[in-house]
């Protein structure tokens, strides 16, 4: 009975604390009370004073969302306005009715196909920005640069020796312009005369081959007479091809006549690079 007359007396004093604003370690303090379980029990059903409240940094963000939302702006909308994520949209406004569509599926479609053209644009805006500003990195191409970049360019598209195949030869192939355009400027920097080189057009049946023929004779500055007969791919016709259209030009072929020579300085400048490669590696 003592203790619970003293505990009716004790939460008498704490209430009254309480009310006259005070903070739970006042009370604690003034009381001489050291249990968090008996201060929370003394105080129990009484509200905390406003200035003891923490201010919370989203209680502006949450009072505009449901503003918002009472003018009919959907979760994503809010979301995007706000800068916040659609999960705490939800948490705040999810209590509020549904608003009525504010337009038809049809302007919601456009609306839609507007917002992702836009996307798409700035996408495109930023992947040219970028290929961009790496071309302008590069700068001028020493010769030596020139020199490794053709090795590895050949030893990668080129036609290569095999055990089972001899075949010392300089051969490339490729349907990349500017891959051929930079294959003829290394066989220039080898001093390989532009009379010991051949051509011949690789291209499927279904394409325009007499322009293909034309087009690589322009890109390579080549008369027709240093073009051998064009090879002509025949269609399957259950494969769906993609490489069509009027960018489609097929694979040049570029042969260098009397070249074992040279293929086999080919094989040893892969071999020294490849060398160095390895020995930085370890």
């Amino acid at each position: 009975m003592t203790e619970i007359t003293d505990f009716d007396s004790l939460r008498h004093r704490a209430v009254a604390l309480r009310r006259s604003g005070l903070s739970l370690r006042q009370i604690a303090d003034e009381l001489q009370v050291r249990s968090k379980d008996l201060l929370q029990r003394l105080v129990e059903g009484e509200p905390a004073p406003e200035w003891t409240k923490r201010p919370r940094a989203k209680d502006d963000l949450r009072a505009r969302a449901r503003k918002l939302r009472r003018q009919g702006w959907t979760y994503d909308e809010i979301k995007t306005e706000l800068g916040c994520s659609k999960s705490s949209v939800s948490l705040w406004v999810r209590d509020l009715p549904k608003p009525e569509p504010r337009c038809t599926p049809e302007e919601q479609r456009a609306r839609m196909n507007a917002g992702l053209a836009k996307l798409r644009a700035a996408q495109d805006r930023e992947r040219i920005a970028t290929r961009q500003a790496a071309t302008a990195s590069v700068g001028p191409l020493s010769d030596r640069e020139l020199f490794i970049i053709g090795v590895a360019l050949y030893w990668a598209e080129g036609t290569k020796s095999k055990p089972y195949a001899r075949r010392e030869r300089v051969t490339f192939v490729n349907s990349d312009p500017e891959m051929i355009e930079l294959f003829l400027r290394w066989l220039d920097l080898l001093e390989v005369e532009r009379e010991r080189v051949r051509y011949c057009v690789m291209i499927h049946e279904t394409a325009d081959v007499p322009g293909a023929e034309q087009y690589w004779a322009d890109l390579v500055g080549a008369d027709r007479s240093a073009f051998n007969k064009t090879t002509i791919k025949k269609h399957n016709p259950k494969t769906v091809r993609k490489n069509v259209g009027e960018t489609y030009h097929g694979c040049l072929v570029i042969q260098v006549l009397q070249s074992a020579e040279l293929y086999l300085r080919v094989e040893g400048w892969w071999a020294g690079i490849a060398a160095h490669t390895r020995s930085r590696l370890r």
